[in-house]
């Protein structure tokens, strides 16, 4: 038992000493690729790219890495994040664009430090109450998707988000025109409106 609150103490100080790095920071910091390499490393874990690896689930190991700030799993055949995605307080980037993606889970509102969501071809038909949370959010890009569904907490990116890309979304006049006043300093990218309810 002492061993473990030793280990659970650890973990305590690393997270307490976790930092947010600049953008300029975190550009200068090596991409490790696979989560073995990051384990190995949790301390250094700052930028992980794991796309392209056939991933059907993300490992729990994956949300332990505390120093995590990008996280690119971008082409894979994820179907669904599990909500321990929560856990990474520290993130800023998240690409996981071209998986299987339906949803995203509620605890993504708890990574307010995130500015990018790119989440672009997947199957993505709504969105969290929670995405209302992030806001620092500048980019979220959802081209692509199948979306229906724009919780009016989406207002709450109004002042940080600068482009939400939703091209390729078939979205009626009438709900393009409730997005746009919801987020009125916002450069929104909308296909041409469709027919459709």
């Amino acid at each position: 038992m002492k061993i473990f609150t030793i280990i659970a103490f650890i973990l305590i100080q690393f997270s307490a000493s976790a930092q947010l790095l600049s953008e300029r920071q975190l550009q200068q910091e090596p991409v490790m690729t696979s989560i073995a390499e990051a384990i190995r490393n949790p301390e250094k874990a700052y930028r992980l790219d794991l796309s392209k690896q056939k991933l059907r689930e993300l490992p729990d190991t994956l949300f332990s890495l505390y120093n995590l700030q990008e996280l690119k799993l971008a082409k894979n055949k994820l179907q669904q994040i599990s909500p321990k995605l929560g856990n990474l307080s520290n993130l800023q980037k998240l690409d996981v664009s071209r998986n299987n993606l339906s949803i995203f889970p509620s605890s993504i509102g708890n990574l307010t430090n995130l500015t990018e969501i790119i989440a672009n071809n997947n199957y993505i038909y709504t969105l969290p109450p929670e995405i209302g949370n992030l806001i620092n959010l500048e980019k979220l890009d959802l081209w692509s998707n199948v979306i229906d569904i724009f919780p009016k907490e989406i207002a709450n990116l109004k002042d940080n988000l600068k482009d939400l890309d939703l091209r390729v979304v078939l979205i009626n006049e009438e709900k393009q025109q409730v997005i746009a006043d919801l987020l009125p300093n916002t450069v929104i990218h909308f296909s041409k409106s469709c027919n459709c309810h």
